[in-house]
């Protein structure tokens, strides 16, 4: 894979915060002078957008696994079109969202297999592994307040969903404590930002 920039990922559900702090990081590097490619998972490319559009937006029913499988394909094309390119180049990548989300909101929340996740996603990655996960953690009822816009397919599926996907992401940063920073997105935007640039800078070759 040759990989020699960060990969950082922010996740979270809706109303967590995580579009502030992608902004806020993206902004705090590319002033140090980094190279800083941004993203979304669903999303990022001309397919993925497409992908989006429909999985957020459908009017009509999904299945679960087509969803699943969509989300895959989604992401595939992100990685090979551009969070693989960008990190052989030597930049920081962040993403709102990547492959941990699909496990917490079509496994815990959906009930779909795990293993037949993982291999979606073993496939659809291509190998690549984030360098730190920020989850920002919220009770489903805060996040829900929070929202300025009508809800989109997933934020419909109700707070009996979002409290298993809450539940999804505590697990698997229970199982992964390395790769994980959890913090509590009900705190300040500035000082949840402070916590994460502390901790990024703490990576083992990340550098100032």
């Amino acid at each position: 894979m040759n990989k020699k920039g960060f990969f950082i990922v922010f996740e979270g559900i809706d109303g967590s915060g995580k579009t502030t702090q992608v902004d806020l990081l993206s902004k705090a590097l590319t002033g140090k002078g980094r190279s800083v490619v941004v993203c979304r998972d669903p999303g990022g490319t001309g397919l993925g957008e497409g992908l989006r559009n429909v999985l957020l937006y459908s009017r009509g029913p999904i299945d679960p696994v087509a969803e699943a499988l969509m989300y895959g394909a989604a992401r595939a094309q992100l990685v090979a079109e551009k969070i693989l390119p960008a990190l052989r180049a030597g930049s920081v990548v962040i993403s709102d969202r990547f492959s941990h989300s699909m496990l917490a909101y079509q496994g815990w929340g959906k009930g779909l297999d795990r293993g037949f996740l993982e291999n979606v996603n073993r496939y659809a990655c291509m190998g690549l592994t984030p360098d730190l996960i920020v989850l920002l953690d919220i009770d489903p009822l805060v996040a829900t307040s929070r929202h300025r816009r009508p809800a989109d397919r997933v934020e419909k599926e109700g707070a009996a969903f979002l409290r298993r996907v809450r539940s999804g992401f505590l697990e698997l940063s229970r199982e992964s404590p390395g790769l994980y920073l959890v913090l509590d997105s009900t705190a300040p935007a500035g000082e949840l930002f402070l916590k994460v640039e502390a901790t990024i800078y703490g990576i083992q070759g990340f550098g100032r």
